[in-house]
């Protein structure tokens, strides 16, 4: 059965702002791939294992969002309007002091990491030099995911979106001058799609910056060093989250690596199979993130049936719009991948994988929603301990033995996601219906 109207308005007046934000956000790979496609297979082949490294570096931090955001929407809901800023206020100083050295120890170590995905020299050596560029937009990424976390969490999503719009345009036009050359600037080739997107990164700074300082300060916002207990708090829900994501994003670069065993072709239509499925699930995420805001609040309440409703509702709106999106994959198949991809062979490689992603996308709606939900609710150690059972001890060691043992190649290894995207989603059903996330404090 479908959400009420009025609940149904709520999660979308919620979720499409997100969307928007986050489809936006996830075209940076995207651009990038298409701006660097057209310098050949090895190229978009480095830029693909450097963007990977990133992802992974970036996920070390990527808890302070849902850290900020459960604690922010949980004050919300006990109507503690002037703590509401707390969980931004030390979000902010614990991804300055975290993502300094951070920073430097992965510029110094650059080599060594995109090695672990991929050892084929002109792929290195492309992928190490692009990854330099993107590490040094870390700290304003890390920055960014709190204030996503503060202006999410207060259910004034608005604000993402138009950040992240203003960064896009930055993104496309400073990746395009600097991969050329053109208006005097250096040709820097797939470096310039890297220093392109850390400068938009910078500029998206500024713009979080300017808008909180001027709208949150009824909030408490970058007004005083917070409590120590509110550092522990952003780390309890942020380390379980981080974690998680960190040994997720290894499992994509465990990924690349198993598919360099197969071929550089291989790794090249991955690397757009994956970033085109991070970009079409991301409409379920961003519902999930409005269930995560939906639940915390609720919590705050002490209504804990209503939390419970949240998450199914939104299930129940996200999982048509998952399958609407898959459509365009089925239905131009070959002209999707032409976007990317401008070899006949590499199309032809890649056209049954992107219709099973376009099932996979539907398949993973329901731990896509209720694993945001869980993290709304405090449940982050749940979340981690369930994602990276399942893909460590179950998606990976059957993707190297039936892809590479096997010789099953990228085939065999994408109907395996497909089905470990189903179990994914029965076993977050299970936990959301336990209901044991109801009596957490956050």
């Amino acid at each position: 059965m479908l959400p009420d109207r009025v609940r149904s308005i709520r999660i979308l007046a919620l979720a499409l702002p997100i969307i928007g934000g986050m489809l936006s956000q996830s075209l940076l790979n995207l651009i990038d791939a298409a701006l660097v496609g057209q310098l050949g297979e090895t190229a978009l082949a480095g830029v693909g294992v450097g963007g990977y490294t990133m992802f992974m570096v970036t996920a070390v931090l990527f808890g302070l969002s849902s850290g900020v955001q459960a604690q922010t929407s949980r004050r919300l809901g006990e109507q503690a309007l002037s703590r509401c800023g707390e969980g931004l206020n030390s979000g902010l100083v614990i991804a300055l002091v975290a993502g300094i050295p951070l920073t430097a120890a992965c510029y110094l170590g650059s080599h060594f990491l995109v090695g672990l995905i991929n050892g084929q020299p002109e792929v290195l050596s492309t992928g190490t030099s692009y990854f330099e560029w993107r590490v040094l937009g870390l700290i304003p990424i890390a920055m960014a995911f709190c204030f996503r976390g503060y202006w999410n969490g207060i259910q004034s999503t608005g604000v993402y979106l138009r950040i992240m719009v203003i960064i896009q345009l930055v993104n496309v036009v400073a990746s395009v001058l600097l991969i050329h050359g053109w208006l005097g600037l250096p040709e820097m080739g797939a470096d310039g799609a890297g220093a392109g997107t850390t400068l938009s990164q910078f500029v998206g700074l500024g713009l979080w910056l300017q808008t909180t300082l001027r709208s949150g300060k009824g909030h408490g916002v970058l007004k005083a060093l917070p409590a120590a207990s509110t550092y522990l708090a952003t780390l309890k829900l942020a380390i379980p989250h981080s974690f998680q994501q960190l040994w997720f994003a290894a499992g994509y670069a465990m990924l690349f690596w198993i598919l360099g065993k197969i071929d550089a072709a291989s790794v090249a239509v991955a690397h757009v199979l994956v970033n085109l499925s991070l970009l079409l699930i991301l409409p379920g995420v961003g519902l999930g993130l409005a269930a995560m805001s939906l639940v915390g609040q609720a919590l705050g309440r002490g209504e804990r049936e209503d939390a419970h409703r949240w998450g199914w509702d939104t299930v129940r709106i996200a999982l048509p719009c998952l399958l609407l999106l898959g459509l365009p994959l089925w239905a131009a198949t070959d002209t999707v991948l032409g976007l990317f991809l401008h070899r006949s062979t590499l199309v032809a490689l890649g056209h049954l994988p992107l219709q099973l992603t376009a099932v996979m996308i539907a398949a993973d709606c329901a731990a896509i929603v209720l694993g945001q939900a869980l993290l709304g609710a405090g449940a982050n150690r749940t979340v981690m301990t369930a994602t990276l059972s399942l893909q460590w001890a179950v998606f990976l060691p059957l993707a190297w033995w039936f892809g590479v043992s096997q010789e099953g190649g990228l085939l065999a290894i994408w109907w395996l996601q497909l089905g470990y995207r189903l179990l994914n989603s029965c076993v977050f059903a299970m936990l959301w219906q336990g209901r044991g996330w109801q009596k957490l404090a956050v």
